[in-house]
């Protein structure tokens, strides 16, 4: 069946947080911390070192904003983060819309499609209003749908929120391509019939042009 539209991933596929250097304010070298951020932002897996009684709140924290702040908090006085106000900065810091950076095709191919006349939607586990990061960057209005796992109350790789994605797009899965940078939870697509293509979560400037290259591979951009 002929791909109609496509499904995004938000984070490390159309945006990356990039905090840049000392941003844990020198708790742990430059190494340490980018590995933390990397771990705070994976898909799946857990936090190195996260105590178990965290665990099944770390794997609920995107389905409640309530829950996902305060399991970072947690997160974060266990390696270390000295007191709660400092805790909490480093949190927020996370969620504001300046510390996500748009990989440098991500503005272009949304409005390729959008112009094309193709279907977009992001489809993201997150527990925030990701919406403000597309408005900073001034592409908010080019996708036509945003499915939140806080919202819909549930997480990739559930086959029914690729189904809920797929049905507010107003097409059938054989006809979406879902991108992604993540074969476990967004490869999750595939269950229900859509395609998928990966795409790696590398820093912005390292990675100029793979969502043009993999929409051109499907046929939905011209070569």
């Amino acid at each position: 069946m002929t791909i109609r539209g496509v499904l995004f991933d938000f984070s490390g596929t159309l945006f990356r947080l990039e905090l840049g250097d000392n941003w844990l304010d020198g708790l742990m070298d430059d190494a340490a911390a980018a590995d933390l951020l990397r771990q705070l932002t994976a898909p799946t897996g857990r936090l190195e070192g996260l105590p178990p009684e965290l665990h099944e709140a770390w794997d609920r924290r995107d389905l409640d904003p309530d829950l996902h702040r305060e399991v970072h908090l947690a997160a974060l006085a266990n390696i270390g983060v000295p007191d709660a106000a400092l805790a909490g900065k480093v949190y927020d810091r996370l969620l504001e819309p300046a510390s996500w950076q748009a990989y440098p095709d991500t503005a272009a191919v949304l409005g390729e499609l959008k112009a094309a006349g193709y279907p977009v939607g992001v489809l993201s586990n997150i527990a925030w209003d990701i919406r403000t990061v597309f408005d900073r960057h001034g592409v908010a209005g080019l996708p036509d749908e945003y499915v939140l796992s806080y919202v819909e109350g549930r997480v990739k790789p559930d086959p029914e929120l690729f189904r809920t994605g797929c049905a507010r797009l107003g097409l059938d899965p054989a006809e979406v391509l879902m991108i992604g940078d993540s074969q476990e939870a967004d490869g999750g697509a595939t269950a229900i019939g859509c395609a998928f293509a990966l795409v790696p979560p590398l820093p912005t400037i390292e990675r100029p042009d793979a969502l043009r290259s993999v929409l051109r591979e499907h046929g939905l951009l011209p070569a």
